[in-house]
């Protein structure tokens, strides 16, 4: 039987992961441009396609593949995600992206869900690193496998609206390439089968932010004087991963989902207390594996 002292401690701040959607949803407005304001000059911290038909902000990897087209620095933008990559980590996928929330969304959908093997987490820096910075840097925007040529969010923010656009203004639709439309179909029916394959498979951003979540002020802590083993926080895990270690990881994306026993919490660098981040002892302690 469970001690009574083990118990949730902290049950206002699982409460406000059931708010997540609705915070998604706030920055939804800031993402989508309902003033009409068009700052395309400016760089968002999120995952938006800036050729949307309503996009607020340029969108920080696009601005990273097409400076590294003409073998240019982009300064600012990788100072935005330097700043907000080292306060945040990777929160910003959970709680802010709204490419994230459409597949959080899309999950919602009642289909059966299937676990991703953690090792295609890399494949995000390989994407990051391939087609953002290589094939761009060599060889232009006109190449085949340039990122925004075959980037889904852009696929279905920008080009299939403006498709949509132009055939009901009767005028000739600029079709998206057959790439370009695989890939997006690929990734739709993903999320009806899986939490978040973009975030989990290739997304060049949440592969940055990811690092950060080694550094960042904002930190999970796993309180390992309040854990007894329960697996609340790797059943309520979507990825189903050792919640405890992934919490301080590259792979979480920092939803707060697993913050439902009270032994993991959320805090700054400058509080005391234990580390998501367990050693071999505390992982032997509990009988599992470090660094799974």
């Amino acid at each position: 039987m469970v001690s009574m002292a083990k118990q949730p401690t902290r049950p206002g701040r699982w409460r406000l992961v059931r708010w997540r959607a609705w915070v998604q949803a706030a920055f939804l407005l800031a993402w989508l441009d309902p003033l009409m304001l068009r700052m395309h000059s400016v760089c968002s911290p999120v995952f938006h396609c800036y050729s949307c038909p309503l996009a607020t902000f340029a969108c920080p990897i696009g601005i990273l593949a097409n400076f590294s087209a003409v073998h240019t620095m982009p300064w600012i933008a990788l100072g935005i995600l330097v700043a907000v990559g080292a306060v945040l980590g990777s929160i910003v996928c959970g709680w802010l992206c709204p490419f994230g929330f459409l597949q959080d969304l899309v999950a919602r959908v009642p289909t059966p869900k299937f676990l991703l093997p953690s090792w295609l987490g890399y494949g995000r820096y390989a994407v990051l690193a391939v087609l953002v910075g290589a094939i761009p840097y060599l060889y232009g925007e006109n190449h085949p496998l340039f990122f925004c040529r075959v980037c889904p969010a852009g696929a279905i923010e920008g080009a299939v609206p403006n498709a949509v656009r132009l055939a009901l203004a009767g005028q000739p639709v600029l079709w998206p390439g057959l790439l370009k439309i695989v890939i997006l179909a690929v990734f739709l029916v993903a999320m009806l089968f899986t939490y978040r394959p973009w975030c989990t498979v290739a997304c060049p951003l949440g592969a940055i932010y990811g690092l950060f979540n080694y550094v960042s002020v904002l930190v999970v802590r796993f309180r390992e004087d309040q854990c007894n083993d329960c697996d609340v926080c790797r059943r309520l895990c979507r990825h189903h991963g050792p919640a405890e270690q992934r919490a301080g990881q590259q792979r979480c994306i920092r939803c707060l989902g697993c913050m439902g026993c009270g032994a993991l919490t959320i805090g700054t660098v400058f509080a005391n207390g234990n580390s998501a981040r367990p050693d071999s002892k505390n992982c032997a302690a509990s009988g599992r594996e470090p660094g799974r």
